[in-house]
């Protein structure tokens, strides 16, 4: 009798094995579960990056303010009816920019906050 219990004992293990660390096995499905939870994060995150830059394409597209923003901000532009600020941080050379057609008005202003952030 008691070598019977040990002969069922160690097929149920046998039978077990598969079940829990098998191809198709509980690990794996909880691995699966796991790898899938980590790449629906990574899909939100590019879902919210491409629709900002399909709301930048269509405001490039429909309109003018974002092409003049963009153009001020990376490129150092200025309107005609606008008044440029530079704060300098102290000890840091001043640098005129290259005078251009119209009645565009340049203000130097040197110490302020040190931050270099334009007002």
């Amino acid at each position: 009798m008691r070598s019977m219990t040990w002969i069922l004992l160690s097929l149920l293990l046998v039978l077990q094995y598969p079940l829990w660390f098998g191809k198709g096995g509980w690990m794996q499905v909880w691995d699966n579960g796991r790898q899938l939870h980590d790449q629906q994060q990574v899909n939100a995150k590019l879902v919210a990056r491409n629709a900002a830059m399909d709301a930048e394409v269509g405001d490039l597209k429909q309109g003018l303010d974002a092409i003049g923003e963009r153009a001020r901000n990376e490129l150092g532009m200025i309107r005609n009816d606008e008044v440029f600020f530079q704060v300098l941080k102290p000890g840091q050379a001043v640098t005129l920019p290259v005078a251009q057609s119209g009645n565009n008005k340049l203000q130097v202003s040197q110490g302020g906050t040190g931050d270099g952030s334009q007002r």
